[in-house]
């Protein structure tokens, strides 16, 4: 069943949500740091990572897979390379004070890399390749999940759907890419199925070992598609080697024994080309190249190309003016929990 959808200012989310946060015992400053990376998620079209997730975070702080006072915290440095322990502390902290040390370390070495274990969900990854970027640093971003695809030719899943991210800094609009290694992320399927929709394509398997485009019968056994069939299976397990190699952390198989999704790896790689001392020359291969790809006679009339992140520009850009777009069913129920607690 679709829920019905309404339009939330900007303020109005950010506000709603920093009151939630302090009344689960939030420091002030935390309590505004996740309402407003919550809020950019949603207010850039990515509901799925943005509002849809609140109540599954405040689900996990009750059951205390998420400690609201631990921070990462270094436990071994080489130079330009470290290895963070995030104590199972919020996801998107950690994964803030990861990215700015990342950077920290780009500007210093020419490239940084901190790898990250025992942490929760950094909800949209974009948001770190977004935030190195305005740094003026090329970044290389990916994490480790639960298992929810089967390896190629596998029956049940194996491999997490592990986001990487790659974004580049660029003084007309970022890009960002930020990609799960399945199809769809999952939280994008559930956010179809709140507005009682099919996936454009298929998405993953049903009970019967079928593709299907069915929210609902992807969600109900958790088998997803890996994107490029074949070739997205071993990029997976690929990001998932390097993630926990470099961390010392979980794989997708030790998190996939737990009850909750949580102690998941990451690594954060920053470069910061202004090293060069070439930066219009940088500019200007990269209009060049998007340039090429915008230059194309689209396969059906009204369609156009885009570099990766620029449809978040324009998303962004329409929703502030109109409101954010949010599932009444998901907002109702914020409402609720910042009310009972």
């Amino acid at each position: 069943m679709a829920s019905d959808i309404l339009k939330i200012s900007s303020s109005t989310m950010r506000e709603t949500l920093k009151s939630l946060f302090t009344k689960y015992g939030f420091t002030d400053a935390k309590a505004s740091l996740l309402s407003q990376t919550y809020t950019n998620s949603t207010i850039d079209g990515v509901n799925s990572h943005g509002i849809n997730r609140v109540p599954l975070f405040i689900e996990y702080i009750e059951k205390g897979q998420v400690d609201i006072n631990a921070e990462a915290q270094k436990v071994q440095s080489l130079g330009s390379i470290e290895r963070w322990d995030g104590k199972l502390g919020p996801g998107i902290i950690n994964a803030v004070k990861c990215t700015d040390r990342a950077i920290e370390l780009a500007k210093e070495y020419g490239i940084g890399m901190v790898s990250l274990r025992n942490t929760n969900h950094w909800m949209r990854g974009g948001t770190y390749g977004r935030r190195a970027a305005d740094a003026g640093c090329i970044a290389l971003l990916f994490t480790n999940t639960q298992p929810n695809m089967p390896p190629w030719g596998g029956k049940y899943s194996r491999l997490g759907n592990n986001p990487l991210i790659v974004s580049i800094p660029r003084k007309e609009g970022h890009v960002v890419l930020d990609m799960a290694i399945s199809q769809f992320a999952f939280g994008k399927i559930k956010d179809y199925g709140l507005r009682g929709k099919k996936l454009p394509y298929p998405g993953g398997w049903d009970d019967a070992d079928e593709l299907s485009n069915d929210p609902e019968k992807i969600l109900g056994n958790e088998r997803g598609l890996p994107i490029g069939y074949w070739k997205g299976s071993a990029l997976s397990m690929v990001l998932d080697m390097l993630a926990t190699i470099l961390s010392a952390g979980d794989s997708t198989a030790k998190i996939g024994k737990k009850e909750f999704e949580s102690g998941i790896s990451q690594v954060y790689i920053c470069i910061y080309p202004k090293l060069f001392h070439d930066t219009e020359i940088q500019e200007n291969l990269l209009q060049e190249i998007i340039d090429y790809t915008h230059n194309v006679e689209p396969m059906h009339e009204g369609d156009r190309t885009y570099y990766p992140g620029e449809k978040t520009l324009l998303t962004r850009a329409k929703n502030t003016k109109e409101g954010i777009p949010v599932s009444e069913e998901v907002w109702t129920k914020i409402l609720q929990l910042a009310a009972q607690k």
